[in-house]
């Protein structure tokens, strides 16, 4: 199937290329397609013969191109209508009754010129499918943010994005200003399914079904609070499908090539060290322990804290007693044979070293350590002196 995506070099035609090469390649098989697509890319510094070339031979076309900020107002009809009409022209003049999908703008319901431009290339592709009798998709779609979209350009989050992670100032004019936007992987599932024949439709428009509403002002304490977190630790929601999710996502994309590490505060003594990782609101944290060889650790109950050890490096033994028994488990690890070991509440428990080497344990808790209330009680395994 040959598809045809104008405003290929785009922000949502980039994603979508790049996603459609990902299918036809097989390296994304979440997508049941029952034939393979073959791209055609056209954007504005292509060849303007390439696109009666790929109008005669196209199966579906998306088109993504369109002017958002040029240097006169009158550039928006010519970019916007213009170009939508020499498209739908060129179909037409090889009798191409191919299914075309508009890329418009929720802007289009409002009079100024950018909105003019869009409304007058709706009644366009409306007319034409009333004309040819071909298939039209045309999407109102609201603000959309993610990976690949250029900043301090139509986006605000792209600019919020970008500058906070580059340590820029930005401006906020209205911190109760209420915003609609939509993530470019759901924007991309939308118009992959529209190619299916499966496009989600309101009326007369089509639209993504994931949108998101949220103010200005929540929009930048969250960037903040992601630039926040290598110091606190604390990752944000990151529930499948959230806001908070898809913004972080986003926000990484902007981070400088230098700054893509951070270090990390570790406290080490003569037994070794121990390091937090990262912490959440709801899912505990997570951390690393290096134990120096034929070292003990541990020596300690939770009433409700409960962890998993997972040894990565060296071996050692993971020691445990009920408070109120003599009777000790031992659980033999090490980082040959990958394998997780729960630490239940009510049983004191330690690790050893075992090895002449370092010991590196990777350690989950359930909460995250409250100095005021941390549920740690001091309490020896084996208090005999023998093992």
């Amino acid at each position: 199937m040959k598809i045809l995506i104008t405003g290929a070099k785009g922000f949502v035609g980039k994603n979508l290329v790049a996603e459609l090469g990902n299918i036809r390649d097989g390296k994304d098989r979440s997508y049941k397609l029952d034939f393979t697509p073959e791209v055609l890319e056209y954007d504005i510094d292509s060849d303007p013969a390439l696109l009666d070339e790929y109008c005669s031979q196209c199966d579906f076309v998306f088109n993504l191109a369109g002017v958002n900020r040029p240097e006169n107002t009158e550039d928006f009809m010519n970019g916007n209508y213009g170009f939508a009409s020499r498209l739908l022209e060129t179909l037409e003049k090889h009798e191409n009754r191919c299914p075309v999908m508009l890329s418009s703008s929720t802007q289009a319901a409002l009079d100024n010129p950018y909105g003019r431009s869009k409304k007058a290339g709706e009644d366009l592709f409306f007319d034409y499918s009333a004309r040819t009798g071909a298939r039209v998709l045309v999407y109102r779609f609201p603000n959309i943010f993610g990976k690949w979209c250029r900043p301090n350009y139509n986006s605000a989050v792209a600019t919020f994005c970008n500058n906070i992670a580059n340590g820029l100032p930005i401006q906020v004019n209205d911190r109760n200003h209420p915003m609609t936007l939509v993530y470019i992987d759901d924007v991309v599932d939308e118009l992959i399914h529209a190619l299916c024949g499966n496009e989600t439709r309101q009326g007369k428009y089509c639209r993504v079904p994931v949108e998101h509403n949220i103010t200005l002002g929540e929009i930048v304490d969250l960037i903040y609070s992601f630039k926040e977190s290598r110091e606190n630790k604390y990752v944000p929601d990151m529930t499948d499908g959230s806001f908070s999710k898809k913004l972080y996502s986003t926000y990484l994309s902007y981070l400088p090539t230098d700054g893509f590490s951070y270090p990390l505060k570790t406290n080490s003594d003569e037994r070794g060290s121990f390091t937090e990782i990262l912490k959440t609101v709801n899912n505990g944290q997570f951390s690393v322990n290096i134990s120096k060889p034929h070292i003990t650790k541990g020596e300690h109950w939770h009433h409700t804290k409960n962890e998993k050890f997972l040894v990565v490096h060296g071996r050692g033994v993971i020691r445990f007693r009920k408070i109120d028994s003599d009777e000790i488990t031992e659980y033999y690890v090490s980082g040959d044979k990958l394998e997780v070991v729960d630490i239940p509440t009510g049983y004191t428990h330690n690790i050893e070293n075992l090895g002449d080497d370092d010991m590196v344990t990777f350690m989950w808790a359930n909460e995250c350590f409250n100095p005021d209330r941390p549920d740690t009680f001091f309490l020896k395994v084996d208090d005999s002196g023998e093992h």
